[in-house]
């Protein structure tokens, strides 16, 4: 079996695509754009397989050039999947309302199997249609939804699928995180309709439909759990789950779909920032026995274990794989100037992590966004630990709303049972500061059963409510630790913001920080000494975590280590990697 993340890289799925009609497509001029824009075009725009974690090998990509009417009645062509308001969507306008419409044809090959149509993410309300027939609604700006289009299909030729879409931003009261109508400050450009990929992919009757994949690194295994789909007279559902190390298969089990299988993992390389081994999965599930029709899906797991614990003066600390780990990283927004919520590139996404590692991180926290899973899938490859935000609703806006309460809970559930696979995930973050907070006692507790081999952070900054595995202060520039509890390690979810504006590399020429620097000499010397405090904090006081604001320059904010182009690093490179890394600290008293 050859390994796993060299078989997701090389799933591309490229669609032949006119002259003419590509001609009809350039980027819109932005204020700003990445070196990987210049490698978008309709016939490559994110052409890689888009689900890592469960990848089978017939797909069609829908990316590329898509027919659209605005809301104020403009008709024009689109580059899904790309957000409307971004430059690298062709158009660069803002709408509430817009419909989606293309044409597509299944591959002859597909005949007898089911179709699913997969959607990565359309912010926020969808509406889909396929040759007229409408196939269902779905309300969530961040979450996978798919459709089995089978019985919709004609007998032969074009399909025509419709998507029509309704984002009202601000005014609504729906999970958004920084998006705003007049953004400005720490508020910046919404997103509108497609922002991940669109695909299709055919599948046997009886198919796999999710996985569960829990490391246990106490026991030394790996336990599985095989949600599938029944074909008709099916009955009860088998799956079979076998385990690679490299080529050498290592272990197996078989038994009923959705009950838990276990695989004993002998001498378990355990995954971390410093060694982030995977182990790969192949995964059947079928009816009563295994059959040629069997569904087959390929997958991999890490072998690590989040917790909390004491370490040996009795602080109670944040440990990864049993050891205390002193966690450091950036504050990561995910935007893109040339495509706002979507990278122009897999190259791109990949460099942000990247990026990270070579500074000296170990974490990151994406902050009140949720990515795709190729971004998620980097994380797991490079190794880099992820506190994951759940975006929040009516923050920072003109005229708040009411919050949908059962819609934020319906998001937090599908971003924790979307993405639990990826070992690079260690927390989840329910709230961001007060920002929409309601019900935090409830939610948190709803998580940790949901998942519970991950920590929770109830709120990250202000309105602590008590709950939870960690008590998480903000402090600008700081850095400042709040005391650790008995059950809760103390963590400094935001610090920093030392701004630097460079001149050819901002969104505008109004810029803004927390606190200014002169240069890149005196920013790297003031993140420096910030970061010598932090790990004496780790020290003294029993912090356990800090998160940096920022990683790159986003929109006007100019408190990024890069600028928000990824042109310029901020930093000197090797000085912010040794702070980061403890290096030039002293020999400090334990607490």
């Amino acid at each position: 079996m050859k390994h796993l993340p060299l078989i997701i890289t090389a799933l591309y799925s490229l669609s032949f695509v006119p002259p003419a009609l590509a001609a009809e497509w350039q980027p819109a001029a932005g204020p700003l754009k990445t070196r990987w824009a210049k490698d978008v075009s309709p016939a490559k725009a994110l052409p890689e397989y888009p689900r890592p974690q469960m990848v089978r090998k017939d797909w069609l990509n829908l990316n590329g050039l898509w027919d659209i009417k605005l809301g104020d009645g403009t008709e024009t062509r689109i580059l899904v999947p790309f957000p409307v308001q971004s430059a690298l969507s062709g158009v660069m306008k803002h709408t509430d309302r817009l419909t989606y419409r293309r044409s597509f044809e299944i591959p002859k090959a597909w005949s007898g199997q089911r179709v699913l149509l997969h959607f990565g993410a359309v912010d926020w309300e969808a509406k889909v249609s396929l040759n007229g027939k409408e196939l269902g609604m779905h309300r969530g700006g961040y979450d996978a939804f798919s459709f089995d289009i089978t019985d919709a299909l004609k007998a032969e030729g074009a399909q025509e699928i419709t998507v029509e879409v309704f984002d009202p931003t601000d005014l609504g009261g729906q999970p958004r995180g920084k998006q705003k109508l007049k953004p400005g400050s720490i508020m910046y450009t919404p997103v509108t309709g497609i922002w991940q990929t669109v695909w299709l992919e055919p599948v046997v009757p009886t198919h796999i439909e999710a996985l569960r994949i829990v490391p246990d690194v106490d026991q030394g295994c790996v336990r599985i759990k095989v949600v599938a789909v029944a074909g008709k007279d099916d009955g009860n559902l088998l799956a079979g789950v076998e385990v690679y190390d490299g080529p050498a298969k290592i272990g197996s089990a078989n038994g009923w779909a959705a009950e838990e299988l276990v695989v004993k993992i002998p001498d378990a390389k355990l995954w971390s920032p410093e060694s982030p081994f995977l182990y790969d999965l192949k995964v059947t599930a079928s009816g009563q026995k295994l059959t040629p029709q069997a569904d087959a899906v390929t997958s991999y797991f890490g072998m690590r274990k989040i917790a909390l614990g004491k370490d040996d003066k009795g602080v109670t600390r944040m440990l990864l794989n049993g050891k205390p780990v002193f966690q450091v990283g950036p504050l990561d927004q995910g935007f893109w100037p040339d495509g706002i919520y979507t990278a122009p590139t897999d190259e791109a996404l990949r460099f942000d992590i990247a990026e990270t590692k070579r500074l000296g991180f170990n974490t990151t926290r994406k902050h009140v966004k949720i990515e795709p899973d190729r971004w998620y899938y980097w994380c797991d490859k490079l190794g880099l630990l992820v506190w994951q935000d759940m975006p929040c609703g009516n923050s920072y806006t003109d005229k708040p709303q009411p919050i949908d309460k059962p819609l934020f809970k319906a998001g937090l559930m599908s971003m924790v049972r979307e993405h639990w696979n990826h070992p690079a995930i260690i927390m989840w973050v329910v709230f961001n500061e007060n920002q929409g907070q309601h019900d935090t006692e409830a939610l948190v507790a709803e998580v940790k059963a949901l998942d519970p081999s991950r920590l929770v952070n109830n709120a990250s900054g202000n309105d602590d409510k008590n709950c939870g595995d960690v008590i998480d202060k903000h402090s600008y520039p700081g850095p400042e630790s709040p005391k650790p509890e008995a059950n809760r390690a103390a963590v400094l979810g935001e610090f920093g913001g030392l701004g630097l504006p460079v001149d050819g590399h901002t969104w505008s020429k109004k810029t803004w920080g927390y606190e200014g620097t002169k240069n890149i000499e005196d920013l790297t010397s003031g993140y420096v000494k910030l970061l010598v405090k932090a790990w004496e904090l780790n020290a003294t006081a029993g912090l356990s975590a800090v998160i940096y604001t920022q990683l790159t320059d986003v929109e006007t904010e100019c408190n990024g280590l890069l600028t928000y182009d990824r042109e310029v690093n901020k930093v000197i490179p090797e000085r912010a990697a040794a702070a980061n890394s403890g290096k030039q600290t002293n020999n400090l008293p334990s607490p």
